[in-house]
């Protein structure tokens, strides 16, 4: 027994070192440069730079508005598509996730080129709304299928259950389906809510670099500010997971005290 758990042991070595050097040591690095200068001496001047001007600011609270829009956009959409797509009744599950799987073979810079092409081909304005549509048309498969493997995996002895003690369709809904969809409800949240909130290859193409999303501003310091930036981008860079990594801890908080209340 003791051998075969060494040899599985072994087997966890590859993916801990995966681990130290694509996830512990970049985000060291962050920290490293986010809190030192070009002379390597430790200062909170990244951090001040930032608060001090107003418009990366506005820049920071623009994209986390634009991100809840679109998780809220893609949650208004995503529901029913895994609602339709779990139950039993309908003969077309199937299909319809082939339909959502086909566009996530195809890389989400050309997805968004493409819907470039289609608001040029239409004689739409390139601007907010588009930002919105090809954020929701790239992320909304992401929010689908948490929803979609959470309702399929559902008892639906409960169903019946509720059914039988005379509660209605509506009340089924929103009395058993609803309240045990919530762990899906709440993955697909955080993974649309991350990339959205630090992207900017999209917005730069749908807007033509007429709105600056934060995942731009983090862009630009290190690419276009050359190395001075490095300790500045590194900054915002380490600004964006606090947000991030706080949206997953009250998320896990929210959820650890409606599993304590059943």
């Amino acid at each position: 027994m003791k051998n075969v758990l060494h040899h599985r042991r072994t087997w966890a070595w590859p993916y801990l070192l995966f681990l130290v050097l694509l996830v512990v040591l970049p985000l060291c690095l962050i920290g490293i440069y986010a809190f030192t200068d070009m002379d390597g001496e430790f200062t909170l001047k990244n951090f001040v730079m930032f608060f001090n001007k107003s418009e990366a600011v506005n820049t920071l609270i623009y994209s986390i508005a634009i991100a809840m829009i679109t998780t809220i956009i893609c949650l208004l959409l995503g529901y029913p598509a895994a609602y339709i797509m779990a139950m039993k009744s309908f003969r077309t599950p199937e299909v319809m996730a082939l339909l959502f799987i086909l566009p996530m073979w195809i890389n989400f810079l050309l997805r968004t080129i493409a819907t470039v092409e289609l608001f040029h081909m239409l004689n739409l304005p390139l601007g907010e709304g588009a930002l919105l549509f090809g954020m929701t048309y790239d992320f909304l498969p992401f929010m689908i299928y948490p929803i979609y493997n959470t309702l399929q995996k559902m008892d639906l002895s409960l169903i019946e259950a509720a059914r039988d003690l005379g509660a209605n369709r509506f009340q089924v809904f929103t009395k058993v389906i609803l309240p045990l969809s919530v762990p899906g409800i709440y993955s697909g949240i955080v993974m649309v809510f991350m990339p959205t909130v630090s992207t900017f290859a999209i917005s730069e193409l749908l807007t033509l670099n007429k709105i600056t999303l934060f995942g731009s501003l983090i862009q630009r310091s290190f690419g276009e500010g050359g190395i001075t930036m490095w300790n500045y981008g590194a900054a915002l860079s380490l600004l964006m997971l606090i947000i991030i990594g706080a949206t997953s801890f009250f998320g896990n908080q929210d959820e650890a005290s409606e599993n304590m209340v059943r």
